[in-house]
């Protein structure tokens, strides 16, 4: 992809929390953003840091060579690609729509193939990586396909991420983003673990997040999670509980079908449906915190009233 290309507007349908981080980075770096959200007030919000938004994804997609989809779920999918389908004068228009999110490989697969009859590509490229660290460009993304198409657009995905791998044949990227989440659930609920420990025997919670996170201990969900759990805040969510739910069910179904025991993952399922049933689903999903927490019996709330002092 030429330089010059970067100069030609990209489009961006879905403006949520990784959506609009992504738009806005990309503005930053001088590349224009066409949009589109069926939420009136993100495309609100995201007209207010420069997004030119639509009314619809066909719309978008017909001023754009390279179209990003960061959607919520299989639905959003399907209906977006059924409104560029319908629309004929995209046939064959060598556009290129880069699939970003955490979604089944079955209707990754299905919307390929449904793009591909109209000589449209689409790449599957989800990201790794919270709101907050998309606020940065701190995401990685793994990137499968097409390899010429992924070439092309390469140089758009590096102005708004940390990392690009390509893994290969379509469906590697999705592949790839299931055991990097199953980490990052099993991560989650460590940090809670951790802190509600800490908590209990009187460590004091924002040392507790500062020490453990500078020593072998830590992990980058450690890192961002833990300030918001010794708070008490899970707003604005990085990663809604509701949403996170979505990812936890594609996991625990893609293990089962190709065999891999999943022990510490599994264990990990109670908490956030926990949390889920305590009306937190709007909430960051480090309020998976909350329910651990809830879980701490009268001796253990008791427990040791600060921490032991060797010196004395």
């Amino acid at each position: 992809m030429s330089e010059g290309s970067l100069n030609r507007p990209v489009g961006m349908l879905g403006l949520g929390i990784m959506g609009a981080e992504i738009a806005r980075n990309l503005l930053v770096d001088g590349v224009a953003v066409v949009g589109f959200d069926p939420d009136q007030t993100r495309r609100n919000e995201a007209q207010d840091f420069g997004v030119e938004t639509k009314d619809n994804c066909a719309r978008v997609t017909e001023q754009c060579d390279f179209v990003l989809l960061s959607l919520p779920d299989s639905t959003a999918l399907n209906q977006s690609v059924s409104e560029i389908v319908a629309r004929t004068e995209l046939h064959h228009s060598d556009r290129i729509l880069v699939e970003l999110s955490t979604l089944d490989l079955e209707t990754k697969l299905l919307n390929r193939d449904r793009l591909a009859d109209v000589g449209i590509t689409l790449l599957d490229c989800p990201v790794s990586g919270t709101g907050a660290q998309a606020v940065n460009g701190d995401i990685a993304i793994y990137a499968s396909g097409d390899e010429a198409a992924f070439e092309r657009c390469e140089a758009i995905l590096n102005r708004f991420a940390r990392s690009v791998y390509f893994l290969g044949q379509f469906g590697q990227g999705i592949k790839m983003k299931l055991v990097a989440n199953l980490l990052v659930a099993i991560h989650n609920v460590a940090t809670a673990e951790a802190m509600t420990f800490g908590t209990s025997c009187g460590l004091d919670p924002d040392v507790l997040c500062k020490v453990i996170a500078a020593g072998a201990g830590s992990s980058r969900i450690f890192e961002l999670r833990s300030p918001m759990m010794a708070d008490g805040i899970y707003e604005p969510p990085t990663m809604k509980l509701n949403v996170w739910q979505k990812d936890m069910e594609l996991i625990a179904k893609f293990a089962e079908e190709v065999g891999a025991p999943t022990p510490l993952f599994s264990a990990t399922a109670p908490l956030y449906a926990t949390a889920l049933k305590n009306g937190l689903g709007e909430k960051d999903s480090a309020a998976v915190y909350s329910a651990l927490q809830d879980m701490v019996g009268e001796q253990a709330a008791v427990g040791c009233k600060k921490a032991v002092n060797y010196n004395d």
